[in-house]
């Protein structure tokens, strides 16, 4: 069974940074993809980041280019979530997520979820 748990969420002031971790197990990952998504109180889910497990490729939403910055640790089966100069509309429940297969941002495409931690950037 898979199991994604993030952690790293916390409150932060605007321009500040977090990170964020995704201990990933129940499977071998080597041929998934690890997303992170949010979901801000009233809004759709929205995709932040995704990196392939096998070969490190990335693709970023165009709003955290530049800002945030996604890794991975193969020994520790963890995914990270950089993130720096955050800004307050980007408070919001941080998610983790798995799909096979090569990278996508579509939420309902992500196989597996994480619990989510919240975000919060004050002004």
């Amino acid at each position: 069974q898979v199991q994604l748990v993030e952690s790293g969420g916390g409150l932060v002031q605007a321009g500040g940074s977090l990170r964020l971790s995704c201990a990933a197990s129940g499977r071998a990952f080597s041929s998934y993809t690890m997303g992170w998504f949010r979901q801000a109180p009233g809004k759709e889910r929205e995709f932040v980041a995704a990196i392939r497990w096998s070969g490190g490729s990335l693709y970023y939403a165009d709003s955290v280019k530049g800002r945030f910055t996604i890794s991975r640790d193969n020994a520790k089966n963890t995914v990270y979530l950089q993130m720096n100069t955050l800004k307050p509309e980007e408070t919001a429940v941080y998610y983790c997520a798995a799909k096979a297969g090569y990278l996508g941002s579509v939420y309902h495409t992500y196989e597996h979820w994480g619990q989510g931690t919240q975000v919060t950037v004050s002004s």
